[in-house]
């Protein structure tokens, strides 16, 4: 759970508080326009199958299976000002989303087989141990977690989004944008990247990927953690937490632009750009690096446990040209044993009420950016 200590204070947001929660950060953001971002999510159980252009195209495609199929469990935000200073009450939040581990018996119907057992959501076990490691509670998360569709109707009015004064940070961050991208727009993402990345410049106008910035860096190297540590950033709270996650990412950010950067960095050269997705990254068997196994906890943490952990998981198999398919690793397989047929098809899966009517083109997002003309 976030708190406070001796650090920052780091405050939960559930369903019950959510509203006031994000009518302060309203009241924030224009004085704290640098949001940090990081988020945590039930790791990755598919791999796309068949021919893809590029190996920037087959990591897009990964990103693009699991965030469809599955469902963000955490979301951490940290407001800071163009120096790095954060509010005095409270900059950091972190958003707890509702997500069901358990699987509960089906009445036998002629669709259900004999003792049938379905669960809302989707996992890969070893994520999920992870994160209970933790400390994140999956029963509170059942009880009082965030309705997504709550939570993206209050981001879009929140000034956090559609905003090129807004400018966002983060460390290799694909996934991360992924599950913001299907959180506010209620669908799955874009089939191309090209198209994803149109998405990204109109909900996220200015980014910063530290993982992308370290390209002019080469002191520096590994995961997040790896990173605050040689700049001497000290870490509050608990790791694979996001809102602990999320101030560790604004500190290092502007710690980096202070000793890097000489307190300037080029938005031509270094805004928008997601390590690992648009030809970023080097490449080793269609994976950023055989370190990485591409998912959120791999992306964050170069220790030998977890890459051993995501090498497990298949890479691209060679297929016809035309199509494509999903992979899952055996392990999420076993995981989604227990649910019926076709649960796991619509990535809304039994949350489908929560859909709503979404804004599908720029003329649309410009309306809900710029207000009703004068």
């Amino acid at each position: 759970m976030a708190g406070r200590s001796d650090g920052p204070e780091m405050r939960d947001v559930w369903s019950t508080n959510l509203e006031v929660e994000m009518e302060k950060i309203r009241e924030l953001i224009d004085d704290y326009p640098y949001v940090a971002m990081d988020t945590e999510f039930p790791g990755v159980v598919a791999r796309p199958i068949g021919t893809f252009k590029t190996s920037s195209d087959y990591h897009y495609q990964t990103m693009r299976c699991n965030v469809d199929l599955l469902k963000i469990i955490q979301v951490g935000i940290t407001l800071a000002n163009e120096d790095g200073n954060q509010p005095d009450e409270c900059g950091t939040w972190q958003f707890n989303f509702r997500f069901n581990l358990e699987c509960v018996k089906q009445p036998t119907t002629n669709l259900t087989p004999v003792n049938a057992m379905t669960s809302d959501d989707m996992y890969a076990p070893e994520s999920i141990d992870l994160l209970q490691k933790s400390g994140i509670n999956f029963q509170q998360h059942a009880e009082y977690g965030i309705s997504p569709n709550d939570f993206a109707e209050l981001m879009i009015t929140s000034g956090l989004v559609l905003m090129p004064d807004t400018r966002w940070i983060s460390f290799h961050s694909g996934y991360d944008f992924g599950y913001f991208i299907k959180l506010l727009t209620a669908e799955t993402l874009p089939t191309t990247e090209d198209d994803f990345f149109s998405l990204l410049r109109t909900w996220f106008p200015t980014i910063y990927d530290i993982k992308f910035l370290m390209r002019s860096c080469k002191q520096l190297k590994g995961g997040l953690q790896d990173v605050a540590d040689d700049l001497g950033v000290i870490r509050h709270g608990a790791s694979h937490q996001a809102g602990s996650d999320s101030l560790l990412t604004s500190q290092t950010f502007f710690k980096l632009k202070e000793v890097y950067f000489n307190d300037q960095i080029d938005d031509a050269e270094y805004s928008g750009k997601l390590y690992g997705l648009g030809q970023t990254f080097s490449v080793t068997n269609g994976l950023t690096d055989p370190s990485r196994g591409g998912a959120t906890i791999a992306e964050r943490d170069d220790r030998s446990s977890i890459r051993d952990l995501h090498n497990q998981t298949p890479g691209p198999v060679a297929g016809p040209q035309q199509g494509q398919g999903v992979g899952m690793t055996m392990s999420s397989l076993q995981a989604l044993s227990a649910m019926s047929p076709g649960a796991y098809t619509n990535h809304m899966g039994a949350n489908g009420p929560y859909m709503r009517q979404s804004l599908r083109d720029k003329n649309a997002f410009a309306r809900a950016r710029d207000g009703p003309p004068t």
